[in-house]
């Protein structure tokens, strides 16, 4: 096993529910200060009538860090037109000094939300599919052309570009066999949410064999997953936290998620991640559940501290 990269949430600012940007700012530069690898944020447009813009959320933090990397988990990306998404990731890139990493998903558990966005529900992996691919062409060629379902392009020149000639990277989130098939086609790293370590394992060998028929290199896809988890001494009080906080997202019992979504101290954290680690896991995104944006942070850098004590046993 291998010490994993470690990211941590932004949190995002809602100053009529009492959150400012300053803390969620103060905390982006507390997690860069302590050794936090990167920040993520979370996109929705109205999810259960709450929406937080992911790219704008990172825009600030860019802003304000210098060497945390930045991710979206995950961008709805086909709730846009990737034309104008592909220039606001080409400006955040730069403004980032390339520390942009674009995770898209297609999460659709509020239909409602594709809707008031005038997107049928059904249509969104393969406007995804579209999308990234006109993402990768706007960045990387002089000149996009492209005739899709959804999509239509010709001619398109974008300026300014991403700062590597590759583009942004791009990691992929979900759980189906299509989300793997979509990470061996266009991603170059898969972001798992609420799979078991067999799972994982299963992901790898799927994601090498398919990626391999696309003549792409396998090896060079890394495996993530984004861990909702509660860290604390009481293990109650953490349990209680987290479902309570997961149940009012979602709107699903938290037993439901309950096997794959851990609480407990710091290190038990990290030996719930250990069976994962073994299976090819090297990218974890930890969505502590913390009475404050400070705690999460702190949550975090006790946890990563915890997975080092554990690889380096």
């Amino acid at each position: 096993m291998k010490q994993p990269t470690i990211l941590i949430p932004t949190g995002a600012w809602n100053m009529r529910a009492g959150i400012t940007v300053e803390q969620v700012l103060n905390a982006a530069r507390k997690a860069e200060d302590a050794g936090i690898d990167g920040l993520f944020a979370g996109d929705h447009v109205t999810f259960y009538g709450s929406g937080n813009d992911g790219l704008i959320n990172l825009a600030a933090v860019a802003a304000v860090t210098e060497r945390v990397e930045l991710m979206t988990s995950v961008y709805l990306l086909a709730l846009r037109h990737p034309t104008p998404v592909a220039l606001q990731c080409a400006m955040l890139d730069q403004l980032s000094n390339g520390r942009l990493v674009l995770g898209v998903g297609i999460g659709g558990e509020d239909a409602n939300e594709w809707l008031a966005c005038g997107v049928d529900p059904k249509t969104r992996a393969r406007r995804t599919d579209e999308s990234l691919q006109i993402l990768r062409s706007l960045w990387t060629n002089e000149e996009t052309t492209f005739h899709g379902k959804h999509f239509t392009l010709d001619k398109v020149r974008l300026q300014p570009k991403p700062l590597s000639e590759n583009g942004v990277t791009i990691h992929i989130g979900g759980r189906s066999d299509a989300a793997l098939r979509r990470t061996a086609r266009y991603g170059d790293g898969w972001t798992a949410i609420w799979v078991s370590a067999r799972r994982m394992k299963e992901a790898r060998e799927k994601i090498d064999e398919w990626a391999a028929a696309e003549g792409r290199d396998p090896a060079a896809i890394r495996l993530g997953i984004q861990l909702w988890h509660a860290v604390g001494d009481d293990r109650d009080a953490a349990r209680e936290r987290l479902a309570r906080r997961m149940q009012g997202f979602y709107k699903i019992p938290y037993e439901q998620f309950e096997k794959y979504c851990p609480y407990g101290t710091a290190d038990e954290i990290a030996e719930f991640l250990g069976p994962y680690l073994e299976a090819g896991l090297d990218r974890v995104n930890l969505l502590a559940v913390q009475p404050s944006q400070d705690e999460v942070v702190d949550a975090g850098v006790a946890v990563k501290a915890a997975l080092e004590r554990m690889v380096s046993a």
